[in-house]
């Protein structure tokens, strides 16, 4: 009876792999044992419309491509003590999905929590951030850097860039901190700077993508340091007088590696509709496969290219 109820489970398993949909030209799981991803969404400053959605479509892409998808949304101490705008004492989860649940009407259930540190980290292969204001300690934060720097992998997508602005040690590690976007959703055309990294595979040089456009600061963006894989043309993009950057560069992906790991990250990702469009999820799943290394691809700074 066990042996039959095996069966059916592994039979289960293999049709759901089957079932799962696949983007054309992304590399599939193959046999292989499948990469453990966790999303944080956590958000402590603007809540993004698209989080969501960004969890629905890993959780139907991830599989066939190699990934097993976890979701957190709050990565607080659930029954910490925090006062509401009222002033009443609650549990800081309370707080926060009353706060979510505002503008998004999303629930934050207690399984949508989860602590980044040293012991809960080992369960995992890579972390990707869509994320604003501060979703971990400066001990946790220091934790995941270790992590990565020992072989584990970070990613990170359009807000990632939006998070943990008073610890430089962050910034060091996403690549850059977001300085502004001009208002709403601008077209633009795409430069493939590495059309021979897994990340650019679904753009075409020059192509057009519409979405929020970031522009980063001057530091600690830098081509010394991060090996960019896609950028805006600056010719159809108009960031407006304030952000206008003198040298022109304007990223949109970029990777790097931090010690034995990797980091891969990406601007696109605050509008819904960039979620459910096949190249953006071929674009961030060859990312996150780069970055677990299952795909290989060149993280030599920029800067140190020879063009």
């Amino acid at each position: 009876m066990l042996a039959a109820g095996f069966s059916l489970a592994v039979l289960a398993a293999c049709q759901a792999d089957q079932d799962a949909p696949r983007l054309d030209g992304a590399a599939s799981s193959g046999t292989r044992a499948a990469k453990r991803l966790l999303l944080v969404t956590h958000s402590g400053g603007f809540i993004h419309a698209s989080v969501a959605t960004a969890e629905e479509v890993l959780k139907q892409i991830g599989p066939a491509h190699g990934f097993e998808v976890t979701c957190w949304r709050f990565t607080g101490d659930p029954e910490s003590k925090v006062k509401d705008k009222s002033g009443r004492e609650r549990s800081a989860l309370e707080v926060y999905a009353e706060r979510f649940r505002g503008s998004t009407r999303l629930p934050v259930e207690r399984e949508h929590c989860g602590r980044i540190n040293k012991q809960t980290l080992k369960n995992f292969d890579v972390v990707l951030f869509f994320t604003t204001g501060n979703p971990v300690t400066k001990e946790e934060l220091n934790d995941l850097r270790e992590w990565v720097r020992a072989g584990g992998a970070l990613a990170g997508t359009h807000c990632a860039t939006d998070t943990l602005y008073t610890e430089s040690v962050y910034g060091d590690l996403i690549g850059a901190y977001f300085r502004g976007h001009p208002p709403g959703l601008q077209k633009i055309r795409i430069r493939v700077e590495d059309p021979k990294h897994p990340a650019a595979a679904a753009f075409t040089d020059g192509e057009e993508f519409q979405d929020e456009m970031y522009v980063f600061r001057d530091q600690p963006f830098s081509r010394d340091r991060l090996h960019i894989i896609l950028s805006i043309d600056p010719a159809s993009f108009n960031p407006g007088k304030n952000l206008t950057r003198a040298d022109n560069d304007y990223a949109i992906s970029w990777c790097r590696r931090e010690g034995q790991g990797r980091v891969f990250y990406t601007s696109f990702g605050h509008d819904p509709k960039v979620w459910k469009d096949p190249r953006f999820q071929k674009h961030l799943l060859g990312g996150l496969q780069w970055a677990v290394g299952l795909l290989p691809g060149d993280d030599t700074p920029s800067s140190k290219l020879k063009r």
